[in-house]
């Protein structure tokens, strides 16, 4: 693509991404309470076996799980300090690696790159609404980016505005680079809130 995309409405991609966001929220919720009712309904219809009791840890479990989701998995705070400030900047190619299925949401290696240029860094990127699914549409053409490769920033697919957090796949790798930065490069990440490695998976522990 030799003319990038018309750059995206950053006013617009928050909104859309902070939709999605209370969507699957909403969506949780209204499964959790359902669940809680299970047992109660199955009482008042006259049916006492003990399934319908399995309904109540159900429901505290899709709660706990939701609430992981949204501490270690959403990202739309720190996008959009990323976005106020950073410029968007287009790259041409987008190179999806691997996926992996974690509690905080899918997380992709890709790298970011323009044609021409090599030594993109392979980034991890995260749904900043904590949508799974991997936006396809941005291997089509492109992507635009906000940040700083060693300190990571965010990726906007053009068309469908679908935003994903990221920060560099090998973290330390870049340690030397972030440590030698200057001081308005350092400055700028702290601003914008990726000074240090956001994209942790939770601790869970299953069973005594």
């Amino acid at each position: 693509m030799d003319n990038p995309p018309v750059v995206p409405d950053v006013t617009q991609v928050l909104k859309h991404n902070r939709t999605l966001l209370y969507r699957h929220i909403a969506t949780r919720l209204a499964l959790a309470v359902a669940l809680f009712a299970v047992p109660f309904v199955a009482h008042l219809v006259g049916y006492d076996a003990a399934l319908p009791a399995f309904g109540i840890p159900a429901a505290l479990f899709v709660l706990i799980f939701l609430m992981l989701r949204l501490r270690h998995g959403s990202r739309l705070r720190v996008c959009e300090k990323v976005l106020h400030t950073y410029p968007l900047e287009y790259r041409t190619r987008v190179s999806k690696k691997s996926s992996e299925w974690k509690y905080l949401g899918n997380v992709h290696t890709v790298r970011l790159s323009v044609r021409g240029q090599h030594g993109a860094p392979s980034l991890r990127a995260l749904n900043a609404s904590t949508v799974r699914r991997w936006p396809k549409e941005a291997e089509e053409g492109g992507a635009w980016f906000a940040g700083d490769p060693a300190f990571g920033g965010v990726m906007i697919v053009p068309g469908n505005n679908d935003m994903l957090f990221v920060q560099p796949a090998d973290w330390e790798k870049y340690e030397q680079e972030r440590a030698q930065a200057d001081a308005q490069r350092r400055a700028l990440a702290e601003q914008a809130g990726i000074s240090r490695l956001l994209e942790k998976e939770p601790r869970i522990l299953v069973g005594g």
